[in-house]
């Protein structure tokens, strides 16, 4: 559906919610209002869908968790400074990598990325972004 309409998924995730009966999925796109109105009417077109909602329509909590691996070069301290924000923690270190996990919104992510460089990364791995409403709201079936 993205695709045939010229829209891009920026991260996609979903996993199975409570009994196992069904699945969350979260997409990112960046879209107008206009466009995210017309995603929105069209995966509730989709048999399958039980429910589709705009996290960004309310204040929501948006987190994202990656695995980075990096050349034991790197300096272990300026890892450490620059994914100390998105709660970075050492998983492996060895004589020629370190691997380290963090969780955050996707903007410090971002940030964080290219504070430390393409050349310096080995390997990325980025889950998508997860959500939920704020506060007392929940996407309810």
């Amino acid at each position: 559906m993205f695709h045939q309409r010229g829209y891009n998924i920026e991260s996609l995730n979903v996993g199975a919610v409570f009994d196992g009966s069904y699945s969350r999925m979260t997409v990112t796109t960046r879209a107008s209002e206009n466009d995210v109105e017309q995603i929105t009417k069209q995966m509730n077109k989709i048999i399958d869908v039980i429910k589709v909602s705009d996290l960004t329509e309310g204040k929501h909590h948006e987190y994202e968790f990656i695995l980075i691996k990096f050349n034991k070069s790197f300096q272990t301290s300026k890892i450490q400074k620059i994914l100390k924000p998105i709660n970075g923690k050492i998983l492996e270190r060895n004589n020629n990598i370190i691997v380290m996990s963090a969780l955050g919104p996707s903007s410090d992510i971002e940030l964080a990325l290219k504070s430390i460089g393409k050349n310096n990364l080995l390997e990325v791995v980025r889950s998508g972004s997860l959500g939920l409403h704020e506060g007392e709201g929940t996407l309810k079936i």
